[in-house]
């Protein structure tokens, strides 16, 4: 990113050029003698005229302007995020608790920090579910990132109770589950719904309590300040971020540039 004072002497330079061609400055002279802060009122006045008058003449300038500020940013943040998940890497793949599913050995693994009930995270869940069974090389991680109030809360602590009781497999029928469940996660409607899937809902609201359950929440709301992760759902493929749903072929299509790039 340019230094302000880079900047300012860039500026300097186009203005100098622009007051030569206005007949602001009777003949070019050095970029630094052209000082915008030191000009006169008339020479001020007169270099806004001609600004506006070129953007209005050549409004496509400005758009064109925009797309490349915004094109730079894309380009920084992509940067940046790949820094944060190489710093965070063991966090982020392998933390020991998390669930993994898909194929274990894939050659592509995505991580996902989702919320039970997050819309968008819910309209993702099919196309995940599609994406990873339909390629058989992906290793996807999900990760309980509860942060739309105190059902999100209530829905994460018994699927990670869930895990503690009843094994990984079990998660993943609860996970499967809560994502779509349309009533409030009260414990009578959990404990049905454990009940429904054959498990043990009485022990798995018991051990919504233990300690571990409070590690594993705070240690993936740690990790995803980390990761400046402010919102669900958001995916790590490889070594790329994406802040928001993308539709399956939007999905496939980074999945086919980071085995393309390996």
């Amino acid at each position: 990113m340019q230094s302000l004072s880079t900047r300012r002497t860039a500026l300097r330079r186009a203005a100098a050029s622009l007051a030569v061609a206005t007949g602001l400055m009777a003949q070019p002279v050095a970029a630094q003698s052209f000082d915008l802060e030191n000009l006169t009122p008339e020479q001020r006045e007169a270099f806004r005229a001609e600004v506006r008058e070129y953007l209005l003449d050549n409004p496509e300038v400005i758009m064109e302007a925009v797309s490349a500020l915004e094109a730079k940013q894309q380009q920084q943040q992509a940067a940046a995020d790949e820094d944060l998940v190489a710093a965070n890497a063991g966090a982020l793949f392998d933390d020991g608790y998390s669930w993994v599913g898909g194929n274990p050995d894939g050659d592509v693994t995505i991580v996902e920090f989702s919320d039970y009930r997050c819309g968008y995270c819910r309209k993702a869940f099919p196309e995940v579910e599609q994406l990873v069974q339909s390629d058989g090389n992906i290793r996807i991680v999900i990760k309980e990132f509860p942060i739309l109030g105190q059902d999100s809360v209530t829905s994460s602590r018994f699927a990670l109770a869930t895990m503690l009781v009843e094994g990984p497999d079990a998660y993943k029928q609860m996970h499967d589950a809560l994502i779509s469940l349309k009533q409030e996660p009260s414990e009578p409607v959990l404990s049905k719904l454990a009940d429904t899937l054959g498990l043990d809902g009485e022990a798995i609201l018991a051990k919504m309590s233990d300690p571990e359950v409070d590690r594993r929440i705070k240690e993936t709301h740690e990790l995803a300040q980390r990761l400046q992760i402010s919102g669900t759902p958001t995916f790590v493929f490889g070594d790329q971020m994406l802040r928001g749903y993308v539709p399956i072929d939007g999905m496939r299509q980074i999945v086919d540039q980071i085995r393309s790039e390996g």
